[in-house]
């Protein structure tokens, strides 16, 4: 069952499961332990909880080492309102789990080598994807796999639902070969009926 948190007005957390007000820190915490929580809005029991993990995000990216460049972000806010923003998020979503995976991996490897999983600081990280000789550029390759797994997963979704939203309108090009072919037809039949009607004005012709 998820741990419930509620907002109050004054905007303090308040953590049911302890029954003491918590902060920004405290529940980033929680998302590092894999806790299972809801944030909800103390009088009207809103779900907040995609906005306060936005907030951490952004204590994050305000200090320390920011993971997001401004033009990653400017690129983001342009989805908004586009047509494929449903597609993207799916992709960034799928495209950060491989990632995981891949991450999990390593630690996997590490721990099985090294006896404990090492703690990396970001420039660590940086070098170690970026160095030669290591394990790590094999699973960044088998994330890179995946990702472009994600993007041909995408475009495949696309191209689903451009067919289902073409599917609803009258004209298909079966219908349009069957007007051409009905058009065809009557053509001939109407050719017919005027050889058929000129013959008789012949035969006058020649008995005159």
């Amino acid at each position: 069952m998820a741990r419930i948190i509620k907002k109050y007005p004054n905007r303090r957390l308040y953590d049911t499961e302890t029954s003491a007000y918590i902060t920004l820190t405290d529940v980033k915490q929680f998302v590092l332990d894999l806790q299972q929580f809801e944030v909800h809005d103390a009088r009207t029991g809103e779900d907040l909880t995609r906005s306060i993990l936005l907030q951490v995000i952004l204590e994050e990216e305000s200090g320390g080492v920011p993971m997001f460049s401004s033009d990653m972000l400017a690129n983001i806010i342009r989805y908004y309102g586009h047509a494929m923003q449903g597609l993207m998020g799916s992709y960034l979503e799928r495209s950060i789990g491989a990632f995981h995976e891949a991450q999990k991996k390593f630690q996997e490897q590490s721990t099985s080598v090294l006896g404990a999983a090492p703690a990396f600081t970001p420039d660590a990280w940086s070098k170690l994807v970026g160095g030669a000789g290591t394990p790590m550029p094999a699973i960044m390759n088998d994330y890179l796999e995946k990702s472009a797994s994600s993007v041909i997963g995408m475009q495949d979704e696309l191209r689903k639902q451009a067919m289902q939203m073409f599917s609803s309108f009258p004209y298909s090009p079966m219908a349009a070969g069957g007007m051409s072919s009905a058009k065809s037809d009557a053509g001939a039949v109407a050719g017919k009926a005027k050889s058929a009607a000129a013959k008789p004005s012949a035969k006058k012709k020649r008995s005159a």
